[in-house]
């Protein structure tokens, strides 16, 4: 592919993929070839999967017809630039979806996945849970988890926000955090005492195990880039989740980011803050929430009002 830009967002979602939705190998590779292919045509007309519009993914499908491709194999590779744009939109790398044009106007944007507070609460206290007598690298690992679900539902980080924060995050007079967004955005995202008193935890739980002084990252990894890696904190979540009782299927790292903008909103929260607080460049993106509140607030009149049933 030609442009670094959009061979790392690629790979960001072959990332989410493999660790969110557990892909198989030779899944994956179907995705990098065929968008690799897509990549490739936008390069073509100037383009780039961060900026492309509606009019570059028809020239696409018309491009892939004039090579004679299959209808078969246009669907597929279709699907997989649909896969791509709903990623990047989800995950804050553009502000819209340039297939939803493709896809009929009545479909509007499905509600997010989220889990309510008690589930909230099961999967800290499993992810958090070591034994009766755990070895200090079990210890680090269930603080670790524990860390990282805490800051994850007292700030909405995103996943790639969240493993790559730097370990002056966790000063002990700290009330927030610095967070580098999506195109070098910085936001102010303010820390809950339950979250940091699990980075108290944790920093406690690597010193035990000596390694304190390891790594500029709160989170350190083994893997080149030197912090832990989201498809393995998507991995260890999972494994909180069926220890909790909560089906894996449920639960992922942008589930947690999820949680914390529906559980605000639902309690009254302005939306523009939760907008800054998700780094959200439009509060169009934020507004899927009230949508949350909608279908929560519908639900309590059907099963709470003295006419819901009639009504119903």
């Amino acid at each position: 592919m030609s442009a670094p830009s959009a061979r790392r967002l690629v790979e960001a979602f072959l990332e989410m993929a493999s660790a969110e939705r557990g892909a198989a190998a030779n899944t994956l590779a179907a995705y990098r070839r065929d968008l690799e292919d897509y990549v490739d045509v936008l390069a073509g007309r100037g383009s780039a999967p961060d900026r492309a519009a509606a009019d570059d993914v028809r020239a696409y499908l018309a491009d892939l017809s004039a090579r004679g491709f299959k209808a078969s194999s246009a669907a597929r590779k279709l699907s997989a630039v649909r896969q791509l744009h709903k990623f990047l939109y989800s995950d804050g790398f553009r502000g819209d979806d340039p297939t939803s044009a493709l896809q009929g106007a009545k479909r509007g944007r499905p509600l997010p996945k989220t889990l309510d507070v008690a589930d909230m609460e099961a999967l800290i206290a499993a992810a958090g849970d070591c034994g009766p007598d755990p070895t200090p690298r079990a210890a680090l690992a269930a603080a670790r988890l524990a860390c990282l679900l805490e800051i994850a539902y007292a700030t909405g980080l995103r996943v790639s926000e969240l493993v790559t924060l730097p370990r002056s995050a966790a000063r002990p007079d700290a009330a927030v955090i610095v967070v580098k967004g999506k195109g070098g955005r910085e936001r102010l995202v303010p820390l809950t005492p339950l979250a940091k008193q699990a980075m108290a935890a944790y920093l406690a739980a690597l010193a035990a195990a000596g390694r304190e002084a390891e790594s500029p990252w709160l989170f350190p990894g083994g893997g080149d880039s030197g912090h832990l890696t989201r498809q393995v904190f998507a991995r260890d979540l999972k494994a909180a989740a069926v220890r909790a009782g909560l089906p894996a299927a449920k639960v992922s790292p942008h589930v947690l980011r999820h949680a914390f903008a529906s559980h605000l909103v639902q309690n009254g929260a302005d939306l523009r803050a939760v907008q800054q607080m998700l780094g959200h460049a439009d509060i169009a993106t934020t507004q899927i929430y009230t949508h949350v509140l909608d279908e929560r607030a519908r639900a309590m009149v059907r099963d709470l009002h003295p006419l819901g049933d009639e009504a119903a």
